[in-house]
């Protein structure tokens, strides 16, 4: 199986002197294409500050990290944001739509950045919008949609550029119950079907429970990690 993500004895401070924070502490991580794993934690176990090393927004004290083989560090800052917009999707807690755009556009943004040509780009956001729910909306924005209905503008955006590894942050934790796992059942149904790789932050016990693999921090340490989906 391809690894995707090899995260080898990762170190994160912040500050320095007698204010220094060790966030992450000589952390290991490997993610194989397919997976669709849960990491959970109580807050400041390292969740976000990780998430944000791997998909290359954040640079580590120490340590490496490779998606597909490529070291992070050894980047410019281009060849950083171009594996972003063609190898890394991200799914916020926050959206992160751009709230001048329509649906439409928000669902292609990705794909318009990689200068896919206009009909091809139509063509998958919308087949994807309609995978998701949402047919009927594509010219509505942001603000008249729920939030749960933004979420999903969101996981199209991120699914559209067909990356190899989606990263999810508390996707479920500004929705309600039923929304979150409507929204839970979405990404495991395009892990399942398209293959897609994620790799969630989660507080959200059902999560947990879906979860093919649950990797636990706490204070910035792994402490289980299954290697695989039969022993999570």
């Amino acid at each position: 199986m391809q690894t995707i993500v090899q995260v080898r004895q990762l170190i994160k401070d912040y500050g320095q002197g007698e204010v220094l924070t060790r966030a992450l502490r000589g952390l290991d991580l490997e993610i194989t294409a397919g997976e669709f794993t849960a990491m959970a934690g109580p807050s400041g176990s390292g969740k976000s500050t990780l998430l944000n090393i791997i998909g290359g927004l954040d640079r580590p004290t120490s340590g490496s990290v490779e998606i597909e083989g490529r070291n992070l560090d050894s980047m410019t800052g281009t060849e950083l944001s171009n594996l972003r917009r063609d190898r890394i999707g991200f799914i916020f807690q926050g959206y992160n739509l751009i709230p001048v755009m329509t649906v439409m556009e928000n669902a292609e943004y990705v794909l318009m950045l990689q200068n896919v040509p206009t009909s091809e780009r139509r063509r998958r956001a919308r087949n994807l919008l309609e995978e998701v729910g949402l047919a009927g909306l594509e010219q509505r924005f942001p603000r008249e949609l729920s939030g749960g209905q933004q979420q999903r503008v969101a996981i199209t955006r991120a699914i559209a550029p067909e990356p190899a590894l989606i990263l999810a942050d508390e996707p479920t934790a500004n929705v309600d119950s039923d929304t979150g796992m409507a929204l839970l059942d979405l990404m495991r149904r395009l892990n399942e079907d398209k293959g897609v790789t994620f790799l969630l932050s989660t507080h959200d016990s059902s999560v947990m429970n879906q979860a093919r693999r649950l990797v636990l921090l706490r204070d910035g340490r792994i402490e289980s990690q299954p290697d695989s989906a039969d022993e999570a």
